[in-house]
Parts: structure tokens; sequence; C-alpha cells
């Protein structure tokens, strides 16, 4: 039987239609693709960020080729909140909230907008003063304990050189070389406490007179005592030139999501081969510890009460 009957034509199929329905599509995918774009630029701006760790300052607990995460709510919003640092710097700040001592922090230094990460050592309205490198806050010097040395694995991104670390590389019997690196055990008033590398001596960084932390503000260490340009550093250009405005301060650092050793290239399939053994998911917060005997409070002229251990 025919499906059509005499002098019956086929309908044309709507050309013109289709066209429409094709180029609607495309328009669709656009802003989609937009939409998405804003949604990730909107959840890096106000909830998380991953970052990437391009230096040495936070050895021993952070090292170059970490890949970690920074939640940006923590201590509110400000103009450095917003990703790519868009917003013209001013100091206001939307939900503020201060740091805890201890806490690991992103920050943008007076004269750039690239984000370094230091932690927090002191708070508004501490006095804070550094005697051959120890920290000296309000007048009693912060407790320090001698850790056993880490062995750190010596690769591109850890190449443990002479001019930094020196007599520090050693080669293991089993044929490895390793950065052996000496640790402190540093814990802070609330009883954040945290391995720090401090290997050298008379080091320009290592002596600085009190000073009292303006509110609003925070100082600013990092973790390997002897290259880190801090809140330690006035010079203008080199590094954080003193407290810290909280309104530079982007958000708290949580936890590494892997590590990279620098062997990895542009080909996703030398990725795997370059991850570092056990540093996926390790937690960036201090270990927080009961508060030791109270220790002697330190004259101007050194430091005094509790001895390294």
């Amino acid at each position: 039987m025919p499906l059509f009957g005499k002098g019956e034509a086929v309908r044309k199929s709507p050309q013109t239609l289709t066209k429409q329905k094709e180029g609607h599509s495309w328009l669709q995918e656009i802003v989609g693709l937009l939409l998405m774009l804003l949604a990730v630029i909107a959840f890096h701006s106000l909830v998380a960020k991953p970052f990437y760790i391009p230096s040495i300052s936070m050895m021993p607990n952070l090292l170059v080729g970490d890949r970690l995460i920074v939640s940006k709510y923590p201590y509110g919003y400000s103009w450095v909140s917003a990703s790519f640092h868009v917003l013209p710097r001013d100091d206001w700040r939307v939900f503020p909230g201060t740091p805890e001592y201890g806490d690991i922090v992103i920050v943008v230094p007076p004269y750039a907008t690239d984000d370094w990460i230091k932690r927090v050592v002191a708070l508004p309205g501490d006095r804070i003063a550094v005697h051959k490198g120890r920290i000296i806050l309000n007048g009693v010097a912060v407790p320090q304990e001698v850790e056993p040395p880490v062995d750190l694995p010596v690769d591109l991104n850890a190449p443990c050189e002479p001019y930094t670390f020196p007599y520090l590389r050693k080669r293991l019997p089993s044929g490895s070389e390793v950065c052996e690196l000496p640790l402190r055990r540093e814990t802070l008033p609330n009883g954040a406490s945290y391995v720090i590398i401090d290997h050298m001596e008379n080091q320009p960084l290592d002596d600085m007179a009190e000073i009292v932390i303006p509110d609003g503000h925070v100082f600013l260490m990092g973790d390997n005592r002897d290259h880190s340009a801090d809140s330690r550093e006035m010079n203008p250009g080199k590094g954080l030139n003193g407290p810290v405005p909280l309104a530079n301060i982007g958000g708290r650092a949580e936890f590494i999501t892997f590590s990279l050793d620098g062997t990895e290239s542009w080909n996703p399939l030398t990725w795997w081969g370059a991850l570092r053994e056990g540093r996926a998911w390790r937690s960036l917060r201090p270990e927080i510890r009961e508060r030791g005997p109270a220790i002697a409070s330190t004259p101007a002229n050194g430091v005094t009460g509790e001895h390294d251990s």
C-alpha cells in the first residue's frame, strides 16, 4: 500500500527552523561555558582555591611542587579575595575575622599582586621582637625544642644546593641523596605547634627590635627562617615590610592535595611518576598542644628562661 496518495507531495523539512535551532544551540553552549567559568571564579573567590608552592620559604612544612587548597572565608573578604586580584587595593573587609596563632595564610605583599604564603606568629596588640632567631612575644621567649632532623629526598624541586643548605646534603648507604634538615619545634601561646628550620647563625633577619602590632594587622614569618622574606624584612620591595594589614590576607591554607618532584612535563603520562609519596592530603593546620610551664620574661639584651631541649 503506498504511503502517499496520488498527487500528494512529501512536505519538505523546515530547513530554516533547523538552522535557527542549531544557532540557538551554539548560543546556549557559549552561555553555559560562561556561566561555568563565572561559577568557578566565584568559588575560587568566596570558598576555596588551589595554590602552587614555588619557593622554599615554608620548608619543611611546604615544599616547592606542593599543590594545596586555601579556604577563602575564615577571615572574611576584602579586595584580595577576588581571583586574579582584579579589585583595587583597599582596607575594607566584609565579615571580618582575625587569624589564630600558627595559621598558615596567603598574603599579598605591599608592592606586588602575587600571593605569598607565611605563618601567623603575632596578633593585633602583641609586642614582638626577634633575638638570635628566637621570637620574643610580649616579653617572653617562644618555646623551642630540638627535634630529630628530617631526611628530605633530593629532587629537581628540592635540590639542596650547597649555597642554600651548606653541608646538609648527604648520601645514604642505599645510594640515594637526601637533605638532612635540622628541625626545631616552636609552640605559640595558644598551643599551636609546628617545626621550623633555622640552620644558619647571624643572618640579617635573626634580630629585630621590639615593635607593637597595630590593630587590624598580624606579623607573619616563614618556617624556613633563614630563607624567608617576611614581616621581619623592613626594606621596601624585599619582604612584607613589617606587620601585614588583614585586608591583604586572602585565606587560610588547609591541606596539600598532591606534590610533584619536578620531573613532570606537559605530557600527562609523566605526572604519575613525578608524584612525591606521603604528601597528599596532609593537613596544614598546626598541631595544638597544651601550653607548657610559664617561661621567664626576656630582658631587652637577651633571651632567658627555658633552654632548648
